[in-house]
């Protein structure tokens, strides 16, 4: 496990954090600019010294203000890829990586050279300076010296907030190739809900240097009190699903999933791949019936759960379109003239409507299941 319980004092700002994270997989820290996620991270990779608390990876104890432990940051074992690459401009990127190789204790040896190369597809770039690097690539050469210095865990402190679209959607199917491929546990930092979303198990929510939450991505991307935080308009549902058909003639993929199978542009994807869908909210509409001759594909049957209670024209829906055994939550964002004239009520029977093109390829993520299962 991840353990902290610290508390410092920056300023005018508190930071009192406490929480648990399994050591697999990628646990998520968001929250707005300000929130004290940064601080985290550098009080885990021995950068920022608590006032008071404890840290502990895994059973080793990083940090205890009451035993007197403070490892320093070389003792931790933990890489550190930050907003900002920071990687030698006077080095070629064999450099770079071989710098990170340096740094690596000899007595915990994990991936070989050519494996980060082979795993980050840096073998044409090996030769060539940073100047001659876009950003995903040196974001890339980033993390590869990362895992050379032989890491336990790996920290990403807002690794895409520097780089354009084009660049973020180049870095992030790296990430998911760490998370998948490697033993290496990951925390990652960001404000961007959509990220933590695609490439998150965990989830920690902070606030004003709180932990609001804490928990599955699924779950904690699916709680309406957390909308002030996790922001309304690309707020949404995260689902397990498991890919289960193939439509070559009309290029649909089928995703099935405990009370449905949801049909959505072709993924290119095996069968049987473990896949997250995520679903806008505002992409979600409501119906009393199951609706004929329309073009929508995708009709689940369901209940409501819950009904934001709120002042505003806009009312979001949380349902259940699961099983009994296997509740799988969706939100759906409506007019509140719409909730008055469908007379919606918890418990009340619904069918939920989502258009298969609002699924755009960033909503689905392949996993892997059984990390999550080990993480518990």
């Amino acid at each position: 496990m991840i353990e902290l319980d610290i508390e410092k004092r920056l300023g005018a700002f508190d930071l009192a954090v406490r929480f648990s994270a399994p050591e697999t997989g990628i646990t998520a820290i968001f929250g707005r600019s300000g929130a004290g996620k940064t601080s985290v991270v550098n009080a885990l990779a021995g950068l920022l010294r608590p006032d008071r608390g404890t840290i502990k990876v895994g059973e080793e104890i990083l940090f205890s203000s009451e035993a007197g432990i403070d490892r320093r940051p070389e003792q931790r074992r933990l890489g550190y890829v930050f907003q900002e690459s920071r990687i030698f401009p006077h080095y070629s990127v064999r450099g770079n990586l071989r710098y990170g190789m340096r740094r690596g204790a000899a007595s915990h040896p994990t991936l070989s050279f050519d494996a980060v190369v082979e795993l980050l597809r840096l073998d044409p770039l090996l030769e060539r300076r940073p100047r001659d690097l876009s950003g995903g690539e040196r974001q890339r050469v980033a993390i590869g010296r990362a895992l050379l210095a032989a890491p336990r865990l790996l920290l990403m402190d807002e690794p895409l907030a520097s780089l354009d679209i084009a660049h973020r959607a180049e870095i992030i199917p790296f990430i998911e190739r760490l998370r998948d491929r490697l033993s290496i546990p990951i925390v990652y930092v960001s404000h961007a809900m959509e990220e933590i979303i695609h490439l998150g198990d965990t989830l920690v929510m902070m606030s004003e240097g709180r932990v609001a939450a804490v928990g599955p991505v699924e779950e904690i991307a699916s709680r309406l009190d957390l909308r002030p935080l996790t922001g309304r308009f690309g707020a949404g549902s995260v689902i397990r699903t498991t890919v289960a058909g193939s439509d070559l003639v009309f290029g649909l993929s089928e995703l099935s999933f405990p009370g449905g199978r949801l049909r959505v542009p072709h993924l290119g994807l095996p069968l049987g791949t473990p896949v997250r869908a995520r679903i806008r909210a505002r992409d979600v509409s409501l119906a009393l019936a199951p609706p004929k001759g329309i073009s929508i594909l995708n009709i689940f049957a369901g209940r409501v759960v819950e009904i934001a209670q709120d002042a505003d024209p806009m009312v979001e829906v949380r349902l259940d379109i699961g099983t009994a055994a296997r509740p799988v939550p969706l939100w759906a964002r409506i007019t509140r003239r719409s909730t008055h004239e469908l007379t919606l009520e918890v418990g009340k029977p619904v069918y939920a409507l989502v258009k298969s093109v609002a699924l755009g390829r960033t909503s689905f993520s392949p996993y892997d299941a059984s990390a999550e299962q080990d993480g518990g």
